[in-house]
């Protein structure tokens, strides 16, 4: 009984940081996309009209920052999940 006990707590360990890792896996592959579509938007708005690059600009780094602040937020919590 005892034996089945510690080996349900090591896999339940072991589960843990297999979901951690693959939350993370997922979060890196969703940030890279969003700011992939992102930065193709902003060249190709650039390229139509030329004159409004810095406002485009200024809501591209905007936009990305706010992806990489959720992709962070996210990241710590897979942290949380894999050590608590």
């Amino acid at each position: 009984m005892l034996l089945t006990l510690l080996q349900a707590t090591v896999a339940s360990a072991a589960l843990s940081k297999v979901g951690a890792a693959i939350g993370a896996g997922i979060i890196a592959i969703g940030a890279a996309i969003g700011i992939g579509k992102i930065g193709s938007s902003a060249m190709d708005a650039i390229g139509r009209q030329p004159e409004a690059s810095g406002d485009i600009r200024m809501n591209m780094i905007l936009a990305i920052a706010f992806i990489e602040g959720v992709a962070i937020i996210a990241l710590v919590v897979c942290l949380l999940v894999l050590f608590l």
